[in-house]
C-alpha cells in the first residue's frame, strides 16, 4: 500500500487528473446532458386569422421551447420548409377554429400537427409539446383547468436527475481504467517481477492495489457532493452514508475488473480497448441515459449483472426520492455479490510467476 500511495503522489498526472475530473463532469455536463428538447422550430399555418388563432400563435412565440419561424400561406410552403430542414413542427389551425372553440355545442376544432421525425425524439417529443399547448388552450376556453402535482424533482429540473449518474460515470472511469493500467503498467516497467520474488500473497497483493482506489472513489463522492450544492444547490434528501456505500461497492467492482483486465492483458494498448469495451456496454446497458424498461427483453435482462444498473437506480432512489436502506436493500446485496465476486476474479487470475 505504502508503494501505491508513492506511485499516486510522485506521478505528476495522477493527482491532477483525479482533482481535474470530477470538477470538468459536475461544472460543465449536467448542462449539456440534457434530454430536453428544446429550440424546436416551429411554423404555422393559420387558415382561421381569428382573435383565438392569434393567442394560440403568440403562445407558441413566448415559449422557451420553440422557436417560431413565422406565418405560412400554405401547408405546402411549410411542408417545402420542413424536407430543406428549415423547420422542426408545422401547426396548420383549420378555418373556423375560433368558433369551434369559443361555441356552446361541444364541438372541437381538430388541428394538424406535422413533424419532421428524421430526428425520431425531437420530432416525437416536439409533437408532444405542441400538443399540450393546443390541449391546453382548449381547456382554458371550456374553463376546465387541469392541473399535475409533480413529485421528488417538483420544477422538473434535469440537472437533479442526472447529478447522481455523473457521480456514477465519474467512479466507472477513475476506479476502472486507473486500475486496469496499473499492473500492466507495471509488467511493461518490468517491476512487477520485484513482487513475484516477495512471499506476499496474492489476496494480500490486489488488496493493497485495491484500497488507494476505494479512498479515491470517497475522495471523489466528496467533491462531487460540495460542487452539486455549491453550483447547483443540489443536495442529497437521503442519508449520505448510504450514497458513500454505494460508491464503495460501486468502486470495488469497477477496481477489480480493471485489475483483472490488468492481469490478463500484456500492453496498455490491450488493457485500455477491453476496459473500454466493458464499460461502455455497461454504461449504455444500465438506464443511465433512458429507462431499462424502455429496452428490448433480451437487453433488458442483461441489467440483472449489470452494477451500473444497481448503482444508478439505487443512487438516484436516495439523492432525489430521499429513501432508506430498506429502499435499497436489493440493490446494495446485488453490488456486494457482484463486487465479491469479481474481487475474487481479480486475486485468482493474477499469476505471481507472470
Amino acid at each position: 500500500m505504502q508503494k501505491e500511495f508513492l506511485q499516486i503522489r510522485r506521478n505528476s498526472f495522477m493527482p491532477k487528473i483525479i482533482l481535474v475530473f470530477p470538477v470538468m463532469i459536475m461544472c460543465v455536463m449536467p448542462w449539456v446532458m440534457n434530454m430536453e428538447v428544446r429550440n424546436i422550430v416551429v411554423e404555422v399555418v393559420d387558415n382561421d386569422r381569428s382573435t383565438v388563432s392569434r393567442q394560440l400563435v403568440q403562445r407558441i412565440q413566448a415559449s422557451n421551447y420553440f422557436v417560431f419561424n413565422g406565418l405560412k400561406a400554405t401547408y405546402a410552403d411549410a411542408l417545402h420548409d420542413i424536407e430543406h430542414s428549415k423547420a422542426d413542427l408545422v401547426l396548420v389551425i383549420p378555418p373556423q377554429y375560433g368558433r369551434r372553440q369559443t361555441g356552446s355545442n361541444g364541438e372541437r376544432a381538430q388541428l394538424l400537427i406535422a413533424a419532421n421525425a428524421v430526428n425520431g425524439t425531437k420530432g416525437s417529443i416536439g409533437s408532444s409539446y405542441l400538443s399540450q399547448m393546443v390541449s391546453k388552450e382548449g381547456e382554458m376556453k371550456s374553463s376546465q383547468p387541469a392541473s399535475a402535482l409533480f413529485l421528488y424533482n417538483k420544477h422538473q429540473d434535469y440537472k437533479v436527475f442526472m447529478i447522481p449518474a455523473l457521480m456514477g460515470i465519474l467512479l466507472m472511469m477513475l476506479c476502472g481504467f486507473l486500475p486496469a493500467l496499473n499492473i500492466v503498467g507495471e509488467k511493461e516497467a518490468g517491476t512487477i517481477e520485484q513482487i513475484n520474488v516477495t512471499p506476499v500473497a496474492k489476496w494480500m497483493f490486489i488488496l493493497a492495489k485495491l484500497i488507494p482506489y476505494w479512498l479515491i472513489a470517497l475522495v471523489v463522492m466528496t467533491l462531487c457532493f460540495i460542487l452539486s450544492w455549491a453550483v447547483y444547490g443540489i443536495t442529497s434528501q437521503g442519508p449520505l452514508w448510504l450514497v458513500y456505500l454505494l460508491a464503495v461497492l460501486l468502486a470495488l467492482f469497477f477496481s477489480s475488473l480493471g485489475l483483472a483486465v490488468s492481469n490478463y492483458s500484456e500492453t496498455l494498448q490491450q488493457a485500455m480497448l477491453v476496459m473500454w469495451f466493458f464499460v461502455v456496454c455497461m454504461m449504455l446497458l444500465s438506464g443511465l441515459f433512458t429507462p431499462a424498461r424502455s429496452m428490448p427483453h433480451w437487453a433488458y435482462l442483461s441489467t440483472y449483472v449489470n452494477p451500473m444498473h444497481y448503482f444508478i437506480d439505487a443512487i438516484r432512489t436516495v439523492f432525489v426520492r430521499g429513501g432508506t436502506f430498506a429502499s435499497i436493500a436489493h440493490q446494495i446485496y446485488a453490488l456486494a455479490a457482484i463486487a465479491f465476486v469479481t474481487g475474487c476474479w481479480a486475486v485468482l487470475s493474477y499469476r505471481k510467476n507472470g
